[in-house]
């Protein structure tokens, strides 16, 4: 445990407002204002800090435009003012824009100061100092008189030893004089303040996850600011990341999206995990599936999870909504590839989707910040697709609990019933769905517990009055239905210093129903999930992670139904003239995993990953091996806090990244399964390999650009077996592609950012089959987003994308023979052409947002419209085909949808 105080680095933050007035002919002002003084200190009190004076004021020019258009504004300023009083930098704080900022900037470089003065002697120091640009002369006001201070003012920054990068977003318990206990977060800039702080001694406690403990007393005096410089001493120094707080990345490529873009990015509906549509490396899926498309792989090789337990569905009916709300998010971790050994039994992609704690934080009226906890907050929003409510707070009579009650429902049955029936159409039902989540918190010291129930329910019953020709079978009910349950606890604590431990369990129930006819699936499993992680930090270079994955599943599965055909096979004609096979059983999956990780950083630049992950999975009776290894190299390092002040920001980091391994897929049951599928079946596999670099432009954005390629081997597929067909690993295929993501990073007036995927996916169905483009290619996808903050609660987004069409499988053209009259089944049955062999026309949509909010003295109201598809572009997803396809046509998707909704909230 190490840190400075302030005799080795004096500084001082002293909050001095001028009102400078230039008018619209350049005019000195009659006086230059000054920073207010000080009273004297009190009797044998330690002498105090003195601020800094203003002692020559260089008078800014009126910028031209600006004056034109009658437009006047402030500009608050952070001056950096050395030793001799002369102002070293100047950053701008508060923008007014219309080229108020430069010219403020420039001339608050001309400023003479006499210097702060501790004990009589100079020091650096650094003030905010506000600059107003008013059309009309104004007379400086005098500044008010200080009565004699009574109290003092604790401030600390804490910083990570060695790389001097702050620590922003940490907890920093502080305990009075008096025992009362203050729990305060960093900003930005990684520092914290207790204002008119009684005098006294303090004992201020530091314990972030992944650094070594800081315990510290600290005396504060009548009229003094006690500024205390902690440094700590990481587990394991990070870079990147870790200067916004967070852990160092164990993978190659992680995509947070931030608080500040969660809910606001347009054509979502505010909805957060429907926002990972918009990142590299996600393919468009097909409409109203929810499905997740990453990297060219199919939709069930990614895995979602809910803080590391394994979710069956993300999103509900249609893609329309998450299936937990974005109130209750507190990230969205997306890896598109090269994960970390934590994760297994996936060849794609993982989402992990962390539940926020419960928001126990109290405001001052109109929404200002405080120090206070112990406040209750409630929400209840509606719009055309649903309707949500939301109570969180401290558990009365429980200082260290809290806890957060959430639900929601869908009413498209409520108004589109209706619209259907009045329109004739042959569907006369929607889709109903809800969710629900409870969270019991508790927080103490290190140790968090936190006891979770969440679950959602869609049910769809539809009755069919006008079947298609081609299938008469499709007529008549059809009920279809999926569920799911879990209950989970979450546990993390410090053991000891160097040893942490992050434990998961989770068990459920999950429930898949799907009727029609004769058909039917009814599959009911009740999945216990336990993950459980020990972290030992070795030195400060090294740490060492180990843990263990394991899943049970208990399943009762009931199929009625004939097996579907493998990619590249005639169809086997309508359903009502097909075998049909049923099946009854009972079978539990058993997929046990252990894993390590050692996480290395032999120099300051270099941080290295190797990893191994050991699969098992009794339904298919092999075992897996997937070592993996991933790196992150600073070519360049960006400038540190203190560099930047002394000059020295122009230095940009340029970070060089990289990573391969080896993962395994196991087959789906059914795929195993005695009657359906085939025992004993291989996992598939899948080889990862990028190379990318990340390069800060500015301080606000940041550009990077990856290549990866996926060798993929022994995917499972079926080939005819005597009268039969049996399942194998006879499957290859492969993706390569480019990601590049250029972002501006969220500040207070705008985020967003540019992505593009450039890629290639081809499947090979056997090693005498011909080489196919995979049914969800896409060779280009294009993003463009950003979100501006206009003032006066107003906030305006857009979303454009550009994305090549899907592909399908077509009937073959005329002159040939299209179809065969089935006439058992009374309907014809296609020939069909080469799988996924017709790409559709380039898919274009642009999507809008606009919001307002107005605050009121307890409480915040606001409304928002998300207009998707602004332009009503008719975009092609499909063919269809008359009762004998001998004519096809494009099937189009959605026109203009709009979305309006109200939110109150306390």
């Amino acid at each position: 445990m190490r840190f400075w105080r302030t005799a080795f680095l004096p500084t001082v933050l002293v909050l001095a407002t001028a009102s400078v007035s230039v008018d619209a002919r350049g005019q000195e002002p009659a006086a230059a204002p000054e920073a207010p003084t000080a009273a004297p200190p009190p009797e044998g009190a330690k002498p105090r800090i003195e601020p800094p004076e203003l002692v020559h004021f260089e008078q800014a020019p009126y910028p031209e435009q600006a004056a034109r258009d009658g437009i006047q504004g402030d500009v608050v300023l952070k001056l950096t003012i050395d030793a001799e009083g002369n102002v070293t930098a100047s950053e701008v704080v508060e923008a007014a824009g219309h080229g108020f900022d430069e010219a403020a900037q420039r001339a608050s470089l001309k400023f003479k100061w006499k210097p702060a003065m501790r004990e009589g002697k100079p020091i650096p120091a650094q003030i905010l100092y506000r600059y107003s640009f008013t059309l009309t002369p104004v007379e400086p006001e005098a500044p008010e008189q200080v009565e004699a201070p009574k109290t003092g003012q604790l401030e600390g920054t804490l910083r990570i030893e060695g790389t001097e990068a702050p620590l922003a977003g940490t907890e920093v318990v502080v305990v009075a004089p008096d025992g009362s206990e203050q729990r305060l977060t960093t900003d930005a800039e990684g520092r914290f303040r207790i204002e008119n702080a009684p005098p006294g001694r303090y004992r201020v406690r530091i314990a972030p996850v992944g650094f070594v403990e800081i315990t510290s007393d600290e005396e504060v005096l009548v009229g003094e600011v006690t500024d205390v410089a902690y440094r700590l001493s990481p587990e394991v120094t990070g870079i990147v990341i870790v200067v916004q707080g967070e852990r160092p990345p164990r993978e190659v490529t992680r995509r947070t999206i931030e608080r500040r873009e969660i809910d606001r990015i347009p054509g979502t509906s505010g909805d957060a995990l429907r926002s990972i549509e918009s990142l590299p490396g996600v393919a468009r899926p097909p409409p109203f599936s929810g499905l997740l498309v990453v990297r060219g792989s199919a939709p069930e090789d990614t895995n979602a999870f809910f803080d590391g337990s394994l979710a069956p569905i993300v999103y509900h009916f249609g893609g329309l909504s998450s299936v937990v709300p974005t109130e209750l998010l507190d990230r969205i971790d997306f890896y598109p590839g090269n994960f970390s050994a934590r994760y297994g039994r996936a060849m794609g992609g993982i989402v992990d989707v962390g539940l926020r704690s419960p928001d126990t934080s109290c405001f001052e009226p109109y929404g200002k910040p405080s120090d206070r906890t112990g406040c209750y907050h409630g929400l209840l929003q509606f719009d055309l697709i649903d309707g949500r409510v939301m109570l969180q707070g401290p558990v009365p009579g429980a200082p260290d609990w809290s806890f957060a009650l959430a639900g929601r429902r869908s009413w498209l049955d409520a108004w589109l019933k209706p619209v259907l029936r009045e329109s004739g159409a042959g569907v006369t039902t929607a889709p109903v769905y809800y969710d629900y989540q409870a969270i019991l918190e508790r927080r103490r010291g290190d140790s968090r517990l936190s006891l979770r129930a969440f679950g959602s329910d869609d049910r769809l019953d539809i009755l069919v009055t006008d079947p298609a020709s081609q299938d008469p079978a499709f007529g008549g009910g059809i009920r279809f239905g999926i569920a799911f349950v879990r209950l989970q606890a979450l546990y993390e604590d410090r053991l000891a210093p160097g040893v942490n431990v992050e434990s998961m369990l989770s068990i459920g129930k999950d429930a898949v129903r799907f009727s029609l006819g004769n058909l039917l699936v009814d599959v009911v499993g009740y999945p216990i999930h336990w993950r459980h992680e020990f972290g030992f930090t070795l030195s400060r270079r090294a740490k060492i992670n180990v843990g263990l994955d394991f899943l049970v599943e208990p399943s009762d599965v009931v199929v009625r139904a004939p097996p579907p055909p493998r990619p590249g096979e005639p169809s086997p004609g309508p359903f009502v003239s097909q075998q049909v096979r049923e099946q009854s059983s009972e079978m539990t999956l058993f997929r046990p995993a252990w894993y390590t990780e050692l996480e290395l950083q032999p120099t300051e630049r270099l941080r290295v990953v190797p990893g191994l992950r050991l699969d098992y999975a009794r339904d298919s009776g092999h075992a897996d091996l997937s070592p993996r290894l991933n790196a992150r190299y600073d070519l360049v390092r960006g400038a540190s806090s203190e560099e930047a002040a002394e000059g020295d920001a122009e230095r940009r980091r340029t970070t060089l990244k990289g990573g391969v391994g080896v993962f395994h897929q196991p087959p789906d049951p059914q795929e195993t399964d005695v009657v359906f599928g085939t025992p004993n079946l291989l996992s598939e596999r899948a080889l990862h390999y990028s190379l990318g670099v990340e390069q800060e432009l500015t301080k606000q954005i940041e550009l990077s650009v990856e290549g990866f390629y996926k060798d993929l081997t022994r995917l499972v597929g079926r080939a005819p077996v005597g009268s039969g067909y049996a399942y194998g690993n006879p499957g290859t295929g492969s993706v390569i592609g480019l990601e590049s993501l250029l972002k501006y990073k969220p500040d207070r007036h705008f985020f967003g950012w540019v992505a593009y995927t450039l890629s290639r996916s081809v499947r090979k169905d056997g090693p005498d089959e011909e080489e196919r483009l995979f049914g969800f290619d896409q060779t280009h996808n294009l993003t463009l987003l950003g979100s501006y903050r206009l003032g006066r609660g107003w906030e305006f987004g857009a979303r454009f994308r550009l994305v090549s069409g899907n592909l399908e499988t077509p009937v073959v053209s005329p002159p040939a023979i299209t179809a065969l009259y089935a006439a058992d089944a009374g309907a014809y049955v296609p020939i069909q052409g080469a799988p996924a062999s017709r790409r559709m026309p380039l898919f274009h949509q642009l999507d809008i947002r606009i919001d307002k909010r107005w605050q009121f003295r307890s409480f915040r109201f606001s409304t928002y419209l998300d207009v998707q598809n602004v332009y009503n572009n008719a975009a092609v997803e499909g063919l269809v085909y008359n009762y004998n396809f001998s004519k096809e046509q494009f099937q189009t998707g959605v026109p203009i949808v709009p979305s309006l909704g109200v939110r109150g909230e306390f």
